[in-house]
Order: structure tokens, then sequence, then C-alpha cells
């Protein structure tokens, strides 16, 4: 057996074989398991770039390492862990690569064994430590110490960029028990203004997760007859969309009787209730492809719907939309998107406060909302690069039925391109 090294007590596959049922498995690395495994991979020339940009970023912040957090949850969707790794962490709270000043960075996921040896063939890092069943911070401390910053200032990313969490604080306290001469400091939100503005790569999979946004609302729509519930058209709207190599973020899905409705809003944990000839189904779903995400939204009509909703939605929800999809382009305004949203109150309708956000890799600011904008200054203009999602959910004045209407854009050099391409239209089956 090898020496163990002082990070992950690695063991090498040759000399592993014939005691993998041991506590060792764990720790194996160098196997040739997952030899022919295909994952699609951004160029080395763009990680490169996000290597590059993110080691800029450290030291215009006076960084000597950055802690890079990402997990599996909505609002993270990976986040800065992944963009630098290509890796989605689903086993604990976050996952995390150490950057160093120069160099290539280390990714330190949750688990060891045939997990770990997967995760090297899909990853570009080819440093690759497993945390020892959740000592990531040991992991990371050691990784710290071999390159002589263990006096050196470390910065700590957010693993939510929305909810503004950080990583676990057995980690955090471990890290501090670990490196007493270092500075830490929470960088928050460090990788919104390297991702805010994509790369053509980036784009390339924001298109692709936008086509399969459409064949999971095709799909959700050939489910929806009388008798399905919710949660069978969120299956099928997931199947679509996992059957094209993508990931389901969610699928928010309720339905609600026509002529006695009572939803603002779609179901967030699609029921066992079943559909019924005159309900209305509302929705939104969002699914991502290689890390980036995308959402839809449409209204469904099961039977003919009486002739207030069609005038709802074509006389007050399309036009209002299409309004706002106007101010989608390069040299406009957040605020200009806001203020053609006020076609909405203008004539008597009311709505969710949100009208409007970007994609970073999933929902993040800028935001529009109905009666403000929340963006940093430097971003309020719109510039091509941005991947954004406008989804007004417009509600009747007596406030018993709201209509989600939503579709995913990139600002282009010449306005926009709308990357989820289904028809806008009310659907009726």
């Amino acid at each position: 057996m090898t020496a163990l090294d002082s990070h992950g007590g690695d063991v090498d596959f040759d000399q592993i074989v014939g005691k993998l049922h041991t506590a060792d498995f764990n720790r194996v690395v160098n196997s040739p398991w997952y030899r022919d495994a295909v994952y699609e991979r951004f160029s080395d020339a763009e990680y490169q770039r996000r290597f590059t940009a993110t080691q800029e970023r450290m030291s215009s912040l006076g960084l000597d390492v950055l802690i890079a957090c990402g997990g599996p949850n909505h609002w993270s969707w990976g986040s800065g862990m992944r963009w630098l790794s290509g890796y989605w962490e689903w086993h604990g709270v976050s996952a995390y690569v150490v950057v160093p000043p120069s160099g290539e960075p280390v990714l330190v996921p949750g688990p060891g064994g045939a997990h770990r040896e997967a995760i090297r063939r899909l990853t570009p890092l080819s440093d690759v430590r497993q945390s020892r069943r959740g000592k990531h911070a040991d992991i990371i401390a050691g990784l710290i110490k071999d390159w002589g910053l263990a006096d050196g200032t470390v910065g700590i990313s957010f693993v939510d960029p929305v909810y503004e969490d950080y990583l676990p604080v057995n980690q955090q306290r471990r890290l501090e028990e670990e490196l007493p001469e270092a500075t830490f400091r929470f960088v928050g939100d460090f990788f919104h203004d390297l991702v805010h503005v994509k790369s053509p790569e980036e784009i390339a999979c924001v298109r692709k997760a936008g086509e399969l946004m459409d064949q999971a609302m095709y799909a959700m729509i050939a489910a929806a007859h009388p008798g399905v519930t919710e949660y069978q058209l969120a299956a099928a709207a997931t199947n679509a969309v996992l059957q094209g190599g993508g990931q389901m973020d969610f699928a928010i899905i309720g339905a609600t009787p026509m002529d006695d409705p009572a939803m603002i809003f779609g179901n967030p944990w699609p029921s066992a209730r079943e559909l019924q000839r005159g309900d209305i189904i509302i929705n939104e779903i969002a699914c991502g492809y290689n890390g980036y995400s995308v959402q839809i939204g449409t209204p469904v009509c099961i039977g003919e719907p009486p002739s207030w909703i069609r005038t709802f939605f074509e006389d007050i929800i399309l036009p209002g939309f299409d309004l706002m999809a106007d101010q989608l382009r390069p040299g406009k305004t957040w605020e200009d998107v806001r203020r053609a949203g006020t076609f909405f109150r203008e004539k008597g309708y009311d709505g969710r406060p949100l009208h409007l956000h970007c994609l970073d890799f999933i929902s993040h600011m800028p935001h529009v909302m109905w009666d403000h904008v929340s963006a940093g200054e430097h971003e309020m203009e719109l510039v091509p690069g941005i991947a954004t999602m406008l989804e007004p959910t417009v509600i009747t004045p007596d406030g018993l039925l709201g209509i989600f209407f939503g579709r995913s854009f990139v600002i282009t050099e010449d306005g926009h391109d709308q990357v989820t391409r289904f028809p806008h239209e009310l659907i009726v089956v």
C-alpha cells in the first residue's frame, strides 16, 4: 500500500485490487473505471479563460486563495464551484474548488471511491481530492499549507448567492483551527461579475437548454387530459429534459377550474389533484444544460376557455409582454423594461412583484419588479451576452386568477433572441 498523502489518504488502484471491500475503497485513485464515459465539456480555452478571470479578480481583491463553493440547491445550481469544475454536487451541502493565485485549481467534492473516479472523468481539473466523509476543511487547509499560504488571505464565496448562505459552520471552524494565522474574508457573490455576461460557449448551452425547455412544454401538453395528476405533468416534462441530456431544475404546475379559479401562480409542489375538463393549468418549468438554465411558462386550457379568459390572455397578457420584450436590446435599461410593464396596472390588473430576472446560472439579479429595479449601478444597461427570463404574472382585479407567462431571452448585438421558442398562444387541449 502506498504511503498516505497529507490530504486525501489516496491509495493507488494497483495496490488495492483484492481489497476493495475494505474501508480503503474510498481512497482509491488511478483506476481504469469509467474510461469509456462521455461527457460534454467546455473547451480548454474556455476553462482557462475562467481560471484567469477568477485569479485576476482574486488579485484585485487582495486574495491569496479563493474557496469557491457550490451546492445542489436550486438557487446555487453549483455556483462558482461548478463554473470552475463542471461538477455538480448532489451528496452534501456544498463541494469546493480551491483556487491558488496561479495555476490550476483543485476540486474537493464529497464522495470518494467509484464516485470520485467518475468525477475525474467529467471535470477538466486534474486534481480531485475526496473529502474523507465530509472533512472538506481538512483537505482545503492541507492544500493551502502546501502552497505556502497558511498566513495568507483566504476568500470564501457564497454557496447560495440568493439566500446569501456560506459554507457550513463546522467547515469554517475547522479552517480557522487548521489555519490560525490566515485571514478569512467572506467575498459573497464573487462570480456574478464573471458570469452575468456570457461567453459564446456559455450562450450555446443556454440555447441548448432552451430547446430542451420547449420539448418539456410539448411533452407536458401531450400528457394533459382529464384524470392525469399535476405531478404526472411534471414527470412528463422532466422525462423530456432528461431524454435530451439536460437536467431538470423545477416544475411548478397547478390546475384550477376556469369557471371558479383560485390560483394566481402554479403549484411549487405539483399535487395529486386530477385534471378535469374546464381546468386551466398554470405553470413555470425550468431546466439546464451543462450548468446553464432557462425557464418557460404558458397557460394550458383543458377544453375551450370562457371568452373572458381568452380576452384576458390576448388583450392584456400578450400585449403587455410584447411591450416589455421590445425593450430587451442593447442600449436600453432595466428601468425601460419596468416602465413598459406598467401597461398591466394601467389596464386595472394586479400582479406578482417580479416581472423579470436575469440568469447567471439560474435566477439572479438584476430584477425588474412591479414598482422598482434591483441592479448594481454598473449593470443597469442591457448589453449583449446577458441571459434573462421575462415572466410577468398578471392577476385579475379580484385576485382569484393569475396567469404566468414567461420566456427566456439572450441579449444580442442587434436586439434579442428568444431561446425558448414555444409559440405565444393560449393552448387548448
